[in-house]
């Protein structure tokens, strides 16, 4: 019989049955990272008027997915630390039920507003569940599994990646567009029962004070910043007063939250983490990496669907590859890091990313579509030797007990740069594709009529056969706006790649110096 190790601070039940509650972990992981991998096919449908959709503007859509990703954001250390404080299976059970709830009240929306308003109740919801997942697998295995068991619930991720589209895809192919999101509740309910059944409690015996005017001035200053960069490439105007003066305001707003933060006796997040260069480039890597996939997927989306004219279902498939990669490739990363370093293998996975990303700028309407693929692939490949182990480096970086704030400072990373990367990237989208289509526009055409590919096409579809002719210069201005994208999405990526060579340690000589390698960022405090 399997026992925890003599001195062990794991219960002998617990350890037994640990590989099956980290598959009770990442079933709940899945519904968190599903949603927005079923969201980026479905972006089409709910761009589409009425009936069929809810007829949302591209700022409507990067606001569907951003105003998941900032509610999250916010409260995630809020959320770590009340895990800590309560109980992480308590916490973990509540946010199940709020995103359950908050997904069915999205399926049900009437309009982009609701959509938008009932996506923040899901982040709400996801914020208690993404961090709980990770603290309580710290709290089941000893510290030689942590990287293994690390590298499955990764690989998770890559699953979801997977299973997101495809599901979309088979949703929309036969129900209308808010399955996507009603789909949630019996994983939830499944989830629950399991979690109930299964899943050990375990809290911090010296929990931090909650934080919140530190998470007030975290969730404003952030929705101040994207609210601005969405703002800007809706105009097309990043020189507008409006723009500069919301994106100056967010800034103030955020400066202020580091302020606070390094003054207050329970911060929400503790400033001193960030003075070691290795546990700083690996959080913020960890948000370029989600930067470049959640940018790429907005884009790529309309690019097969709208552009190739692929179905929401033959979309999801297309992605397959990318997630079959991080699938394969994420729960081995550890052995790869063992024979080269951390520094070596994650340099050249961020460097990979930012090789496909410019990719992305040879694409054309009659490109082989075998070429898409391998990019995805390869990209999931340089996603899995990069988020592997740094979320190694970060989980070891604390103390077993501190477990759900260092897993809220890394999803934190996450959320913030998938938001940015939306917001970053989906501006630039729209502005390099506005500044290129309204020359082509007849004279008095809408503003709106501008603003995307499904826009001008819309638009184009109420001229009736004059509006023929823009069907043309409508994927030709978004091909150009694609490439532009994908050329700053890879040199933000290479920005990470030069962080990562920089600051990241190297390749162990011995056993213990790997050992020693992994708690680094904890000698330093």
């Amino acid at each position: 019989m399997t026992t925890a190790a003599p001195d062990s601070r794991i219960p002998a039940a617990v350890h037994r049955r640990r590989w099956v509650i980290l598959g009770v972990l990442m079933l709940s992981l899945l519904i968190v990272v599903l949603d927005n991998s079923i969201l980026n096919v479905a972006i089409k449908t709910i761009s589409t008027p009425a009936p069929t959709g809810l007829g949302a503007t591209q700022s409507e859509l990067e606001w569907a997915i951003n105003a998941y990703t900032l509610v999250f954001a916010g409260l995630l250390f809020s959320a770590g630390l009340l895990g800590d404080r309560l109980g992480r299976k308590k916490v973990l059970l509540g946010g199940l039920v709020v995103f359950g709830i908050g997904s069915a009240l999205a399926a049900m929306s009437g309009s982009p507003a609701e959509l938008i308003t009932f996506r923040a109740v899901m982040g709400f919801g996801a914020a208690f569940v993404m961090p709980a997942t990770l603290a309580v697998l710290m709290n089941v295995f000893e510290r030689d599994e942590q990287p293994k068991a690390i590298g499955i619930w990764a690989g998770g991720v890559g699953l979801a990646i997977a299973i997101g589209p495809i599901t979309g895809g088979v949703l929309l192919d036969h129900f209308w567009w808010g399955s996507v999101f009603l789909i949630n509740v019996p994983i939830v309910l499944l989830a629950l029962g399991l979690m109930i059944w299964l899943v050990p409690d375990s809290r911090d015996p010296n929990p931090g004070r909650i934080d919140p005017v530190g998470v007030l001035l975290s969730v404003v200053g952030l929705v101040l910043l994207v609210y601005g960069i969405i703002r800007g490439g809706q105009l097309a105007d990043f020189t507008d007063l409006t723009v500069l003066a919301t994106i100056a305001a967010g800034l103030a707003v955020l400066t202020a939250f580091v302020v606070f933060e390094k003054r207050s006796d329970h911060p929400s997040i503790d400033i001193g983490f960030f003075r070691n260069k290795v546990f700083s480039t690996a959080v913020g890597v960890i948000g370029l990496v989600f930067f470049a996939l959640m940018g790429v997927t907005f884009f790529s989306v309309f690019y097969t669907q709208t552009v190739r004219g692929y179905s929401p279902l033959q979309t999801g498939l297309l992605m397959l590859p990318l997630a079959v990669a991080q699938l394969v490739f994420a729960p081995r990363a550890r052995l790869v890091v063992d024979r080269f370093g951390t520094n070596a293998v994650c340099t050249a996975g961020m460097a990979l990313i930012a090789g496909m990303l410019a990719a992305f700028a040879v694409l054309d309407a009659d490109t082989p579509i075998w070429v898409l693929e391998v990019i995805f692939f390869l990209m999931g490949v340089g996603m899995a030797h990069v988020m592997t182990p740094l979320s190694v480096v970060i989980m070891q970086a604390l103390p077993r007990e501190k477990a759900g704030s260092a897993s809220a400072l890394s999803n934190t990373f996450r959320q913030v740069g998938g938001a940015l990367g939306i917001a970053v990237l989906g501006s630039v989208l729209s502005t390099a594709y506005r500044g290129d289509i309204e020359g082509k526009l007849p004279a008095g055409a809408p503003h709106a009529a501008a603003e995307s590919i499904e826009a001008t096409l819309g638009f184009a579809a109420r001229l009736g056969e004059r509006g023929e002719a823009l069907v043309g210069p409508a994927h030709d201005a978004f091909l150009h706006a694609m490439h532009v994208t994908a050329l700053c999405g890879a040199g933000v990526a290479l920005v990470g790649a030069v962080a990562l060579a920089l600051f990241l340690p190297g390749r162990p000589k011995t056993g213990q110096e790997g050992r020693e390698e992994a708690e680094l960022v904890a000698a330093d405090h």
